[in-house]
């Protein structure tokens, strides 16, 4: 076996570590149902629901950070859902049999974790526009990283890639929009 091939063997056993211990959180009923609503939320209704609360919030003159939102998530699903189909990564309760899938998940593929780029991508834009939201969206998308792994859906690794690509996604368009200003 090439340095490279045990190097990965090691890092994938590490993670299933990981999550085996983050998955004994959902076999809690307090930790079942946070995690679980905090994923769902994470689907996308808690951005959508912040995007059309943006006017209410802080007037008429929202149009702009809705767009940027939405394009976010368009250009973050685009990417992600290229690459799960790219690298078909299995999830962690398909390849350990002890970790206990909390939820239903919503692709095939594990690698990168798209809950966790989409909320990290919108957290980023919505703070370069409302620093304010901070407190809201920080913890939130904290919440939804940290679930993926509790429910058994995703590596650490898949909820790093997916958090540094959303961050990659938001800092591209926050420079492109300033651009365009």
């Amino acid at each position: 076996m090439n340095y490279y091939a045990l190097s990965l063997t090691r890092i994938t056993a590490w993670e299933l570590d990981l999550c085996l211990a983050a998955n004994r959180i959902s076999r809690r009923r307090a930790g079942s149902r946070l995690f679980t609503v905090v994923s769902r939320l994470g689907d996308g209704i808690f951005w959508y629901t912040l995007i059309l609360l943006l006017p209410i919030l802080y007037g008429a003159g929202e149009i702009r950070p809705m767009l940027h939102l939405v394009g976010v998530g368009l250009v973050s699903m685009m990417i992600y859902m290229g690459l799960k189909k790219g690298t078909s990564r299995l999830r962690p309760y398909q390849v350990e049999q002890r970790i206990q899938r909390g939820i239903a998940p919503l692709d095939q593929y594990s690698f990168p974790s798209g809950h966790t780029m989409h909320a990290v991508a919108f957290a980023v834009v919505a703070m370069s526009y409302h620093p304010g939201l901070f407190w809201l969206v920080v913890p939130f998308t904290t919440l939804v990283a940290f679930s993926r792994v509790v429910l058994g859906l995703h590596y650490p690794s898949d909820v790093f890639a997916g958090a540094s690509l959303g961050a990659v996604v938001a800092m591209l368009s926050l420079v492109l929009m300033n651009g365009f200003m």
